[in-house]
């Protein structure tokens, strides 16, 4: 599972997700790549899953790059908890995806079998997702 090595503080505000990605909005390593249409809060155990699902696919060919990492803490307090007594203990991590983020890139492969790919991929995900090129690939 992706998670930082350490943290400066243990526990996160929640924030907001409205907005367009700052960064990673177009493909800087690959030839192919799977860009977020909506956003959402990634676990750090669906990334894992959508890459293992993605190199499954191509078993040996191509190379698969991953542009999200899972850095903000979730907390959630114990079943049947009252109200109070401060905020829970962190239980997973997540990667904020923001609109128009590229999440996964791949190359060394022709696009019907990267789009299968990341079609497998994109269904490991909570958002919604959309197959994209680099200008000038064949």
């Amino acid at each position: 599972m992706l998670m930082p090595a350490r943290v400066k503080y243990r526990k996160q505000q929640r924030g907001r997700m409205k907005g367009l990605s700052k960064g990673a909005k177009k493909l800087d390593f690959g030839e192919y790549g799977l860009q977020a249409i909506e956003p959402a809060w990634v676990k750090s155990s669906q990334i894992e899953a959508a890459r293992v699902a993605i190199t499954r696919y191509l078993k040996k060919s191509g190379k698969l790059w991953i542009r999200i990492f899972p850095d903000k803490p979730v907390t959630k307090k114990p079943a049947e908890t009252r109200m109070g007594k401060g905020k829970g203990n962190p239980e997973y991590w997540v990667a904020v995806v923001k609109r128009f983020r590229i999440i996964f890139e791949l190359t060394g492969v022709d696009e019907e079998t990267a789009r299968k790919a990341l079609k497998l991929g994109a269904s490991k995900l909570p958002m919604k997702t959309k197959f994209v090129k680099r200008e000038g690939v064949l």
